[in-house]
C-alpha cells in the first residue's frame, strides 16, 4: 500500500520526478561500480551471500590480474586472414596512467561489505516497534540527510535490491505555501465593479437612409428581433452586454441582406461616457446600408404550360424591383401551390440562384422549375388500417373521373375525411399511372391512406334557462357499428322538467356528401307549465347540411314521423284540466339559404330558413292541419370587433282549431331561444290559473349588439315578441325584454350567459331570467 502512493506522488510531481529517478540510477550504477572494485582488490573475505552475489562463477579461480596484464585482448583473426596494420588512437601507456587508482586506502567505504536486503528491512522494523512503544523517534539518515518516513511507516521505498540513498531524492517536498503564486494580469482589464448590473440604452444610426426605400420599416422590424430591446436596458454584466450586442450585430446583418443591402456594413460599440455622470451606457449599432439592388433580370427555367402564360402570369415579382427575400419566398410558394391547381399535381420548384453585380447593385435571379406532366382525376385506391373502402372515399370526392386535377379539391377530400371522426391520421396523394387521359394529360390515381381512430365517443352538455329549469344531456356513440359510417347513439335527457331516453341510428355521407339519414325512436317525459306529457316517437329523415370544412349556401331536410303522446291540458268547459291520448302521423320538409361567413359565430351575412309540417291528428277523429314557420337572421360588422344582430320569426298553425291540437304540438314564445326576460313558454294565451295554454300564431323579433375582446365577449340585446290563438299573428300587443350577456369564445362554439328581465313587468312574471347555453342566441 505504501509503495502505491509513493509511486501516485512521483506520478504527480512529473519532470522533477524523473529527474530524481536518474539521479538515483546514476548512484546505484556508481555504488556497484565500487563494491566490484573493492572485491577484487582485497582478500576474499566478503560475506557469502554478497559473495555469490557479485562473484562471477566462471573467473572463481583465475589470478588478479597485474599491472603488466593487458586489459583486453582481442580475438585471433582467421588463419590466411592478413589484417593492416592501424595505429592505436591512444596508446597503453598512457591510457594506465589517465585511470586513477582505486583502492581501499583511498576510500575505506568501499571495503565494507554490502548490507543485505534482510538487515534492511529488520532495521527498518526496529525502528517501527520503538515507535509504538513511545521511544523517541530516531529519524534514519542517508550519508547524513534525514528521510522523512512514508505513510506506512517506511522510510525509504526498495527499489530491487537496494534502497534509495540519493540525498536530493530522500529530501521532503516543499509545502504549498512556500510557492509564490502570481495572478493573472489581463491586457485589458475590467474596472473595479464590472460585474454589477449594467444599465445601458441602445442606438441605432445610419438607418434612416434605408428605411426611406423601403416597404418595410427597417428600425422597427429590429426592434421585434432585437435581444438588446428584449433585455429592458439592464444587463447582469457587460459580458452580457457585448454578447446581445453581438447578436444584434448578426441580426442587423441580416435584416439589411434580406431587404437588398448585400454590401451593408454593422459596426457595435459600446460608450461609456455618459456613465461617469450616472447616465446608462450606450450600446451603439452604426450600419452603413450601402446600395440596394434590385432585380435586372428574371430566367423562369420551365418547359411549357397549359396554358402557355401559367407561371409568368402568376409570379409576383418584377424585373427592377429590389431584391427582398420575403418576396422572392412568397412568389416561389404563389407558383409551388398555383401549378397544382391547374392540374400539374408532380410540379417542383428548384432552387433559386441570384447572381449579384456589385458595380451596378442588380441581380439575375435563375428558377428551376420542373412542371412534371398535366394531369386528370383517375381512380381511388386505400390503404393502411382502414375505417372504410376506395368506393366510400369516392362520394365524399367533389370530383369524378376525368376532370383536371386541382390540389384544392384534394385538401377538401382530406378535410371531409378528417371530419368523419372515425380516422385517427389520414393523407392523399396522387399517384402516377402512365395512362394517357388526352389532350397530352394522364390520369392519376389518388391513394388515401387510413389509420382508423377510436369509432366510439362519449358527449354530454348540460343549460339552465329559467322556467326550463336544469337540462343535462348526455349521449354514447359508435360511429362506424354499420360500415361505412354508419353510427349507433344512444342518448338521455335529465332535467328538473324533462326527461327521456332515445336511440338512433345515422348513416353520414349517405350516397352523397354531406347528405345525412337518420332513424330515430324515442320516449319523454315533459312537465312544463304548459303541459305533462308522456311521449313516444319514432321518426326517419333526410338532410343536406352545411358542416364546419363546407357551409353550404343552399341546405334541406324532409322526413316523417309517428308520435304517440298522453297529454293534459286545460278545458274550459270543465274549468279543470284533463288528460287525452294523441296519435300523430306528420311529414316534415325544410329548405335554408345561408349567406354568412360562419356557420357556428357569424358576423356578417344572412340567413333565412323555412320549416313546413304537415300532420294529422287522430285523436277521436282525423284533424289534418300543417305547421309553418320562417326564419330570418342578418348580421352587420360596424366596427373590428363590433357586431349588430338581428333576427325575425314568423309562425302559423292552419287548418284546425286549438283546442284539436295537442298541446306539444302547439306554437309558443319565451326563453333563452325565443323572448328572453320571461320563461318558457309564458307568452301568450293563459288559462285562469295563468298558466301558459299555447296559441296557433307567434311573432318574434330580436336586436343584439356583440362587442368581442379576446376570446371574451359582451352582448346588449332587446328581445320581444307573442303568441295568439289565431292562426294569423297580428304583431299586437308584444312584449319586450332587455338584457345583457357574457360570451367566452372556444373552438367549438361560444359559451353564453344571458341576464334578462321583462320591460313592463306583469304580476306573477320573474324579475330576472337566466339563461345559460353553448352557442349564440341566433
Amino acid at each position: 500500500m505504501a509503495s502505491e502512493k509513493k509511486r501516485h506522488e512521483l506520478n504527480g510531481f512529473g519532470v522533477d520526478a524523473r529527474r530524481r529517478w536518474g539521479l538515483l540510477s546514476a548512484s546505484l550504477l556508481s555504488l556497484a561500480c565500487a563494491h566490484a572494485v573493492a572485491a577484487q582488490e582485497r582478500e576474499p573475505a566478503a560475506p557469502p551471500a554478497v559473495e555469490a552475489a557479485t562473484a562471477e562463477p566462471a573467473a572463481a579461480d583465475a589470478p588478479p590480474p597485474d599491472d603488466d596484464t593487458p586489459i583486453a585482448s582481442p580475438s585471433p583473426p582467421p588463419e590466411g586472414v592478413v589484417l593492416p596494420e592501424v595505429a592505436p588512437i591512444i596508446p597503453d601507456d598512457e591510457f594506465k596512467k589517465a585511470i586513477p587508482p582505486i583502492s581501499a586506502e583511498d576510500d575505506p567505504e568501499l571495503d565494507k561489505p554490502l548490507e543485505s536486503i534482510a538487515d534492511f528491512e529488520k532495521r527498518v522494523a526496529d525502528a517501527a516497534k520503538q515507535k509504538e512503544s513511545g521511544a523517541a523517534e530516531a529519524v534514519p539518515q542517508v550519508d547524513g540527510v534525514p528521510v522523512p518516513a512514508l505513510a506506512d511507516g517506511q522510510t525509504v521505498e526498495p527499489i530491487g535490491d537496494a534502497p534509495i540513498t540519493d540525498a536530493e531524492l530522500a529530501a521532503p517536498l516543499p509545502p504549498l505555501e512556500s510557492f509564490d503564486v502570481q495572478p493573472v494580469q489581463f491586457v485589458d482589464a475590467e474596472p473595479e465593479g464590472e460585474n454589477r448590473q449594467v444599465a445601458y440604452s441602445v442606438q441605432v444610426n445610419g438607418l434612416a437612409a434605408a428605411d426611406d426605400s423601403t416597404d418595410v420599416d427597417l428600425a422597427d422590424l429590429f426592434g421585434d428581433l432585437s435581444a438588446l430591446y428584449d433585455g429592458d436596458g439592464k444587463a447582469d454584466n457587460f459580458a452580457m452586454l457585448r454578447a446581445r450586442l453581438s447578436n444584434d450585430a448578426e441580426l442587423m446583418q441580416r435584416i439589411l441582406s434580406s431587404e437588398g443591402y448585400y454590401d451593408g456594413a454593422v459596426d457595435t460599440r459600446i460608450d461609456r461616457a455618459g456613465r461617469e455622470r450616472g447616465q446608462p451606457v450606450a450600446a451603439v449599432i452604426d450600419v452603413k446600408p450601402g446600395p440596394r439592388y434590385s432585380f435586372s433580370d428574371i430566367i423562369l427555367d420551365a418547359k411549357p404550360t397549359v396554358p402557355p402564360g401559367l407561371i409568368a402570369d402568376n409570379f409576383p415579382l418584377a424585373i427592377g424591383e429590389p431584391i427582398v427575400a420575403e418576396r422572392v419566398q412568397g412568389a416561389e410558394a404563389a407558383i409551388s401551390l398555383k401549378l397544382p391547381e391547374e392540374g400539374y399535381p408532380f410540379a417542383k420548384v428548384g432552387q433559386r440562384d441570384i447572381l449579384l453585380d456589385g458595380d451596378k447593385a442588380t441581380g439575375v435571379y435563375t428558377l428551376p422549375i420542373d412542371i412534371g406532366p398535366r394531369a386528370r382525376f383517375g381512380g381511388f385506391a386505400s390503404t393502411g388500417e382502414e375505417a372504410f373502402d376506395a368506393e366510400h372515399v369516392e362520394i365524399m370526392a367533389r370530383f369524378k373521373r376525368g376532370d383536371l386535377y386541382d390540389s384544392r379539391k384534394v385538401d377538401d377530400l382530406r378535410q371531409a375525411l378528417v371530419a368523419t371522426g372515425l380516422l385517427a391520421t389520414v393523407s392523399v396523394e396522387p399517384q402516377a399511372t402512365g395512362e394517357s387521359a388526352g389532350d397530352d394529360t394522364e390520369y392519376v390515381t389518388m391513394l388515401v391512406n387510413q389509420q382508423a381512430g377510436p369509432p366510439r365517443t362519449l358527449a354530454a352538455s348540460a343549460g339552465y334557462g329559467t322556467g326550463e329549469g336544469i337540462r343535462v344531456e348526455g349521449s354514447w356513440t359508435h360511429r362506424n357499428l354499420f360500415p361505412p359510417e354508419g353510427a349507433l347513439i344512444v342518448r338521455g335527457v335529465a332535467g328538473t322538467q324533462e326527461q327521456g331516453l332515445g336511440v338512433t341510428f345515422r348513416r353520414s355521407n349517405a350516397g352523397r356528401r354531406d347528405r345525412t339519414f337518420e332513424l330515430v325512436g324515442e320516449a319523454t317525459r315533459s312537465n312544463y307549465n304548459a303541459f305533462e306529457a308522456l311521449t313516444g316517437r319514432i321518426a326517419a329523415r333526410v338532410s343536406y347540411d352545411s358542416t364546419p370544412i363546407w357551409q353550404k349556401k343552399l341546405t334541406y331536410a324532409y322526413g316523417v314521423q309517428l308520435i304517440a303522446t298522453s297529454e293534459d291540458d286545460y278545458s274550459f268547459l270543465l274549468a279543470d284540466r284533463e288528460r287525452d291520448l294523441y296519435y300523430i302521423v306528420g311529414l316534415t320538409g325544410q329548405i335554408g339559404i345561408d349567406r354568412t361567413n360562419s356557420l357556428l359565430d357569424p358576423t356578417k351575412g344572412f340567413r333565412i330558413t323555412t320549416l313546413i309540417e304537415p300532420e294529422g291528428s287522430m285523436s277521436g277523429r282525423f284533424s289534418p292541419y300543417a305547421r309553418a314557420r320562417v326564419d330570418v337572421s342578418g348580421y352587420y360588422p360596424v366596427a373590428e370587433n363590433i357586431v349588430l344582430a338581428g333576427r325575425v320569426r314568423v309562425g302559423s298553425i292552419l287548418g284546425a282549431a286549438r283546442e284539436r291540437l295537442a298541446p306539444s304540438r302547439r306554437l309558443y314564445a319565451g326563453g333563452g331561444g325565443s323572448v328572453r326576460g320571461f320563461g318558457y313558454q309564458q307568452l301568450g294565451p293563459k288559462d285562469p290559473n295563468n298558466d301558459p295554454i299555447g296559441g296557433r300564431s307567434v311573432n318574434e323579433a330580436a336586436f343584439e349588439a356583440r362587442y368581442r375582446f379576446g376570446n371574451f365577449g359582451i352582448v346588449g340585446f332587446v328581445d320581444a315578441g307573442q303568441v295568439y290563438t289565431g292562426s294569423t299573428p297580428d304583431f299586437s300587443n308584444l312584449r319586450f325584454g332587455a338584457g345583457i350577456g357574457g360570451r367566452f369564445y372556444t373552438n367549438f362554439g361560444p359559451m353564453r350567459l344571458d341576464v334578462a328581465t321583462p320591460i313592463d313587468r306583469k304580476p306573477g312574471e320573474s324579475r330576472i331570467s337566466v339563461y345559460v347555453s353553448i352557442g349564440q342566441a341566433f
